[in-house]
Formats: structure tokens, C-alpha cells, sequence
């Protein structure tokens, strides 16, 4: 889960630095990146989902 949520940072940081820098590079990958952002937040979000659930209740 923790690997995710860097990635998704990763991906964000990518994607803000691209935006504000402009250029080529955010014309051909800003929407790519929002979607790879997307992904990977629904990613993280099933983790952790997936650990609430397989958490032992005692």
C-alpha cells in the first residue's frame, strides 16, 4: 500500500511539473498522467479496502 501511495505522488509530482512547465512534454503526457494518477489512486484505494477487511478483529 505504501508502494502505491508513492507512486501516486510520484505520478502527481510528475504531472504538476509538467503542467506548470508547459511544453511539448505536458502536451503529449499531462492527460496520461492524470489518468496514470487516477489509476493508481484507485489502486492505493482497493489496498487499503482490501487491509481494512483482511484485518483481524479480535
Amino acid at each position: 500500500m505504501i508502494i502505491a501511495m508513492l507512486l501516486v505522488l510520484g505520478s502527481l509530482a510528475v504531472g504538476l511539473f509538467s503542467m506548470i512547465k508547459g511544453g511539448e512534454f505536458n502536451k503529449k503526457y499531462g492527460n496520461k498522467l492524470m489518468r496514470l494518477r487516477v489509476t493508481l489512486q484507485g489502486v492505493a484505494l482497493g489496498l487499503f479496502v482490501l487491509a481494512v477487511l483482511t484485518q483481524n478483529s479480535d
